[in-house]
């Protein structure tokens, strides 16, 4: 965030807008001028509203008065506590020159201190765009204040197609941006994944090696090999986490049960298209099937979580009850989940700083918040261990066997090994 910082007590000026935004007074634009009341206290930008807007009329540039009384307003409802997210996004946007944060079309900007040097190119070069608009009265910011819904339409579609359309080097804006978000995620996900492998193996090398299951284990792979050859739940599921759909199942009993063991930690593929029917995708009150959920629960569970409920297991032993719920309070109390290996989604008002407390944000009490992190880790490991009981990683009474003591720090090395 460019300029500089009000002294403490100060509220923002004139010569503090124009820093903020770069601009002289006569250049400022109404998102400007929004993005700096933002930057600052809400109580400290309302004393000092009265002030700016005569500077700002005495420079040339007045605004309109319905801009001054949306400021008024918005900066009230922050000060109260009463001002959502989503009311302070739509008063920006109705500044005419901020882009919509998502598009009818699915196109999310992330906050500004996640975009890559592409995004951010392309996110300035969309400011200045919809500036020029305003400029030519494409735009008018007054409608948007409004809340008019044909210009608030016409806005959002004057962006989406902007960012559908190619500048003059060729570079589509919107496809850049995701390209860009994609090699990024894919090189975090990398990080994380490295990261979790040798926090596994340090744990491992503390412990003693399970006995191999030779009998166990062939009996379990021929199992397998049946369920595999079924077409629909749980096969296809199977197959999918295995990535057998695309390559044929290794003939092994070992690597066979445990690459589909490691693909329930790390699923290789997703469903084939003959899987997913046209009926159900256009019966939305069909909901998704139980390979749609299973495979998206899967891949919802993040590496801390499988750290810590494979290391805790391993620990305990066969004979260890490992039911979802059980489960889901070893991961709670494990030092092995470690925050940094699920990794933060960081969230906010682009680079706008505005307090949680200004939001009027309530907070739940620790029990609460425990009790709601419990049931989601439950949840997702419900299907986990359906499968397990497939494989015999657990036994019909959802208890860890001596076979699964064995498998699954094997399988989730190799689900997080290069």
């Amino acid at each position: 965030m460019g300029g500089r910082r009000p002294a403490s007590g100060d509220g923002p000026d004139l010569p503090f807008v124009c820093a903020h935004a770069e601009r002289p007074a006569a250049e400022l634009t109404r998102r400007d001028v929004a993005r700096a009341l933002l930057a600052v206290s809400s109580g400290v930008a309302l004393v000092a509203l009265p002030a700016l807007r005569r500077a700002m009329a005495e420079a040339g540039n007045p605004m309109s008065p319905a801009f001054w009384g949306s400021a008024r307003a918005t900066l009230a409802s922050i000060e109260a506590g009463t001002a959502t997210f989503g009311d302070v996004r739509r008063w920006l946007e109705a500044t005419g020159t901020e882009p919509v944060l998502l598009t009818r079309g699915s196109f999310l900007w992330l906050d500004e201190d996640r975009r890559g040097p592409v995004a951010q190119e392309m996110f300035s070069r969309l400011v200045a765009y919809l500036e020029e608009r305003v400029v030519s009265g494409e735009i008018d910011p007054e409608a948007l204040l409004r809340g008019d819904p044909v210009a608030l339409a016409a806005y959002e579609e004057l962006q989406a197609r902007w960012l559908g359309t190619p500048l003059p080097d060729g570079r589509v804006p919107g496809r850049v941006v995701t390209d860009e978000e994609d090699e990024e995620l894919s090189a975090d996900l990398d990080e994380e994944e490295a990261f979790a492998l040798s926090e596994l193996r340090r744990v491992l090398d503390g412990l003693p090696e399970p006995p191999a299951r030779p009998a166990d284990l062939a009996r379990a792979a021929a199992r397998l090999r049946e369920l595999l050859r079924v077409p629909g739940y749980p096969g296809n599921v199977l197959r999918a986490c295995a990535g057998f759909d695309e390559e044929p199942p290794p003939p092994g009993d070992a690597d066979l049960w445990l690459s589909v063991l490691a693909g329930i930690a790390g699923p290789v593929s997703d469903l084939p298209e003959e899987d997913d029917t046209l009926e159900e995708f256009t019966d939305l009150d069909r909901g998704l099937s139980e390979e749609d959920t299973t495979l998206a629960g899967l891949c919802a569970i993040q590496h801390a979580d499988w750290l810590a409920a494979v290391t805790a297991l391993v620990r305990l032993g066969p004979g260890v009850l490992a039911t979802p719920e059980r489960i889901a309070r070893l991961v709670a109390e494990s030092e092995d989940a470690g925050g940094d290996v699920g990794g933060e989604a960081d969230s906010g008002l682009d680079e706008i700083e505005i307090e949680v407390g200004d939001l009027g944000v309530g907070w739940d009490d620790d029990l609460d918040d425990t009790d709601d992190d419990l049931h989601a880790t439950e949840v997702l490991f419900g299907p986990v261990v359906a499968l397990w009981g497939l494989l015999g990683v657990v036994d019909d009474d959802e208890v860890l066997t001596p076979l699964g003591w064995w498998g699954l720090p094997k399988a989730l090395e190799r689900a997080w090994s290069p």
